[in-house]
């Protein structure tokens, strides 16, 4: 009597050749799934963010702890940025006599990019965190569970304050940021590249558009909702105790900066096709 096919075993290497596609395959599902959470989870803190009940004074508070507090650290990245974005614009320049265009690149980098892209990332670093691990650990130690049998909604009381704050600080940091950039390539220009100080300003002034600060401040507000919406995302999903809170942070950190970058690309292109 022969079997049938149904009943013929599958041979051990046919599972060794196939572990590759599965795994391909599980990653792939499991990155939908992961964008999928992300997606209604930001959706309904966005929603909150927009309809009543806003809590105010925790707004406020907020705005403080992501944006008063982040200013030393904005502001001494800007400086340094400033200062080496001219010197390396000039000793480029040198190679085909056109150093006098410094200040007009050093401008036009900072405001568009490096203003907002740089000050995103700081914040990646400090806010985002922060907020995972403030989260997180209320999550481990059930005080969320607690605001819930309370019938208080996480989402309004503890998300949104603080997706608020971001989107409202950080273009305030980002023109802080743009202005001591600017004044420190001119530091540099001035008292290392012996450039004459009031035309270095002047070439400035007259070389920057609305459309450049404009194009920086839009991506710092959407930096400032990517960062404080990961934070609350992974603070909201730790588990563990202490070392999920950990855990918590680092993801948070690393999804706002990946998602910094990827969105910068993506505001860049669409400025570029409508002008601005």
């Amino acid at each position: 009597m022969t079997a049938s096919v149904d009943t013929i075993p599958a041979r051990p290497r046919d599972f060794i050749l196939l572990r590759p596609f599965r795994l391909i395959g599980r990653t792939v599902l499991s990155g939908f799934r992961e964008v999928g959470r992300i997606a209604k989870f930001s959706g309904g803190v966005l929603l909150a963010c927009v309809t009543p009940v806003i809590y105010i004074r925790e707004v406020l508070r907020q705005c403080m702890k992501v944006g008063y507090y982040s200013l030393p650290v904005v502001g001494l990245t800007a400086v340094f940025i400033g200062a080496a974005l001219a010197l390396n614009i000039y000793t480029g320049g040198s190679r085909f006599n056109a150093e006098q265009f410094v200040p007009n690149i050093v401008v036009l980098g900072i405001t568009r990019e490096l203003g907002p892209v740089l000050a995103g990332l700081m914040l990646a670093g400090r806010v985002s965190a922060g907020i995972a691990a403030e989260i997180g650990a209320m999550r481990v130690t059930e005080q969320i569970d607690a605001l819930l049998t309370l019938s208080a909604k996480p989402a309004r009381y503890l998300y949104a304050p603080r997706v608020i704050a971001g989107i409202l600080t950080l273009p305030i940091l980002v023109l802080v940021a743009d202005i001591i950039g600017v004044l420190g390539g001119y530091l540099v220009a001035v008292g290392a590249l012996d450039f004459n100080g009031s035309l270095y300003l002047k070439n400035s002034w007259a070389f920057v558009t609305n459309n450049d600060i404009l194009s920086g401040v839009i991506k710092a507000a959407v930096f400032g909702g990517i960062i404080s919406l990961m934070g609350c995302y992974q603070g909201d999903r730790s588990k563990g105790g202490a070392g999920g809170v950990g855990r918590a942070a680092t993801l948070a950190v690393v999804g706002a900066a990946v998602l910094i970058l990827a969105s910068n690309y993506i505001l860049t292109s669409i400025f570029v096709r409508i002008g601005i």
